[in-house]
């Protein structure tokens, strides 16, 4: 008995909406890591512009409470950057309103403000300050998987056998491309290396989970209104409640800190740039999770590797070594084999039943 010709319709319908899906959660994810991996170029060179260049390396509460300052500036200038984006779409009324539904829908984007500001990018900046550029790129390399398993135990995202082995692969790739460098770094004489170490774990934890309560979070809201919110909640844990603690009950100087960085325009050029790429990087980022789930969107996410190298070589005028082709090679290949699922495999990203919540 054959079926009915609306049926085969309906299904030829349905596989053009699940493959244009892919197609375009793959090409966001793939914009995720060509401005991630830019922005560790100026985020780096912002280390070496006053006031954290003239910072003793023996000071660490002073270097910490500077990366504090740095990690405010830059959410500050993320939301201008993304005040303009919802601007042109015309979601500022959007964002008004996903914002002040807080028990229902923003609560779920403070969570992951906490994840990817005071965790994820304030960590990242002290593996950049207290070890280097590489081993704050190559500890991150894992937060695919932080991100995949939660997202698993939280609310049953399904990750097929082939697409762990394309994030196995992609991972091996940034491991090959970053590992000789990451060796060269941690084998410095630094007695405060350890915490560049904690920062390096903190980003991968914290964007790891970042990416599966977003996800979660997007379940009810817009990707480009729901990163507007994370931002402004991280804006605010650190604009009320970090930094206004550390000037009242420390004699850390915050309040210079912060006027020395605004005051400085080759420190502000490098948290602009550095600003807009995590901007829409971010924006990027959220649009995948939607389409392609997190755990997939997190390791295309992870071909920043090749990125970052590829950007320090333009920006330095020094080509990359013999290393970078191999790793270039897995990371490629480990995006192949994932974008190779089927669309009816992306499309079905949880295991839950149709209305039920986490």
């Amino acid at each position: 008995m054959h079926a009915p010709p609306y049926a085969a319709r309906l299904q030829a319908t349905l596989q053009r909406h699940y493959s244009r899906n892919q197609r375009w959660g793959f090409m966001w994810a793939l914009w995720t890591a060509i401005l991630w991996g830019a922005w560790y170029v100026p985020g780096t060179a912002l280390w070496y512009e006053a006031p954290y260049v003239d910072i003793p390396q023996d000071q660490q509460s002073l270097r910490l409470a500077a990366t504090a300052v740095m990690t405010w500036v830059h959410a500050l200038a993320v939301f201008v950057f993304l005040l303009l984006w919802n601007g042109v779409l015309g979601k500022v009324g959007d964002y008004a309103r996903t914002m002040v539904r807080f028990r229902r829908i923003s609560k779920w984007y403070a969570l992951a403000s906490l994840c990817g500001g005071p965790m994820a990018i304030f960590g990242s900046y002290m593996a950049m300050g207290y070890v280097g550029p590489v081993f704050a790129a190559v500890t991150s390399l894992f937060y695919p998987v932080i991100g995949a398993v939660v997202a698993r135990l939280w609310y049953r995202e399904k990750i097929s056998t082939r697409a762990a082995l394309g994030m196995l692969i992609i991972m091996m790739g940034g491991l090959v491309i970053y590992g000789p460098g990451l060796f060269g770094e941690v084998g410095g004489d630094n007695s405060h290396a350890w915490l560049g170490y904690l920062g390096g774990i903190m980003s991968a934890l914290g964007w790891g989970m970042e990416g599966a309560v977003a996800a979660r979070a997007m379940d009810v809201t817009d990707p480009d209104v729901g990163i507007h919110c994370r931002f402004s909640f991280e804006i605010l844990f650190w604009g009320i409640l970090i930094l206004p603690a550390l000037a009242l009950f420390t004699s850390l100087p915050i309040g210079e800190l912060l006027l020395t960085t605004v005051q400085n325009p080759k420190a502000m050029v490098w948290i602009v740039l550095a600003s807009a790429c995590h901007a829409y990087c971010y924006t990027a980022f959220y649009k995948s999770f939607s389409l392609i789930g997190v755990g997939r969107g997190e390791a295309i996410g992870n071909l920043y590797a090749v990125f970052a190298l590829l950007f320090i070589a333009a920006f330095t005028l020094q080509m990359p070594p013999w290393y970078f082709l191999v790793g270039l090679i897995l990371t490629v290949a480990g995006s192949f084999v994932m974008f190779g699922e089927s669309a009816e495999d992306v499309a079905q990203l949880r295991d839950n039943p149709a209305g039920e919540h986490a």
